[in-house]
């Protein structure tokens, strides 16, 4: 189960919130969709599941343009939009067993209750929605999302607004059910892009701006400064340690702690030990320092 999008574009009046936007999800994969407020990322997500219409282009979930066959395509997406549609009213069980109802699942009553043990709710499921914590009301919204089996699964930020706990729970829920199923996935948090995400797509101004395994995005835009941090067991001079080769700035934090900095395409960690023993002193830590995800994205969506 794929999704595809040619050339899609989305107009709200004379505002161009989708441009020409092009992009290829296959079956298995688990896709961040990142950018910043206003970037495009719900008015995507709506297109794809059938809530809105594009102006432009075409989509097509396995293969079949939503143009043609948005009922049909409807059966096979999950969706847990941002800001969670429930009925506060209703009581767990029987939410699930009214949305089972819309998909008329067969054996509705086994997949409520395996639904409900996947998602951890067993001693909320004879609570009103009203009375539950954010974090068991996002689980709800995944439960409806999940309840019909779906082959895709569009998720828009599933765990804002959830504790830490919260959103390590969520994750790996989306992880695990991720092996069977296509997800696209839209998040601020961007551990969370690193922990889960295969491939992440970047949206800026209604444009794609990158489209990489997560992996390949942090190695290609890695930063060309070399940042070390290092921690000596005795006292050594400023002026001593910018004599280490291909070192080109140093700067104290505290004590014996040192951030050293190099232009060379050489790991200078090398360089810093030998150093260290010419000397007669120990390094009693040393950190490479990595650009992080949060860099990378504002570098590309400044």
């Amino acid at each position: 189960m794929s999704i595809i999008l040619k050339n899609v574009s989305k107009y709200y009046g004379e505002q161009k919130a989708l441009d020409n936007v092009s992009f290829e999800i296959k079956t298995g994969e688990i896709v961040g969709f990142i950018g910043p407020n206003g970037a495009g990322k719900s008015t995507t997500m709506k297109i794809i599941t059938g809530y809105i219409p594009q102006d432009e282009g075409d989509v097509f979930v396995n293969e079949n343009n939503i143009k043609e066959n948005i009922i049909e395509i409807k059966k096979e997406i999950g969706y847990l939009p941002e800001h969670n549609p429930l009925y506060l009213d209703m009581y767990v069980r029987e939410y699930l067993e009214y949305v089972a109802g819309i998909y008329k699942i067969k054996n509705k009553k086994q997949k409520i209750t395996d639904i409900i043990q996947l998602l951890g709710i067993e001693r909320e499921k004879h609570k009103k929605i009203s009375a539950l914590s954010k974090g068991y009301r996002q689980r709800i919204g995944l439960a409806q999302a999940l309840i019909h089996n779906p082959k895709v699964l569009i998720l828009d930020e599933p765990t804002s607004g959830l504790d830490p706990n919260q959103i390590m729970e969520i994750r790996d829920i989306i992880s695990e059910v991720g092996k069977e199923k296509t997800i696209l996935l839209s998040t601020h948090i961007m551990q969370e892009v690193e922990a889960i995400c295969d491939r992440i797509i970047v949206i800026n101004k209604g444009k794609i701006v990158a489209d990489k395994q997560t992996s390949e995005i942090k190695t290609e835009l890695k930063s060309t400064v070399q940042t070390i941090i290092v921690e000596f067991d005795k006292h050594i001079s400023k002026e001593k340690i910018e004599t280490i080769l291909d070192v080109t700035k140093v700067a104290n934090i505290k004590d014996n702690n040192w951030i050293l900095e190099s232009s060379s395409d050489k790991d200078i960690r090398t360089n810093i030990f030998n150093f260290a023993v010419e000397n007669k002193i120990a390094v009693i830590s040393m950190q490479k320092k990595e650009k992080t995800l949060e860099e990378i994205f504002k570098e590309l969506t400044k």
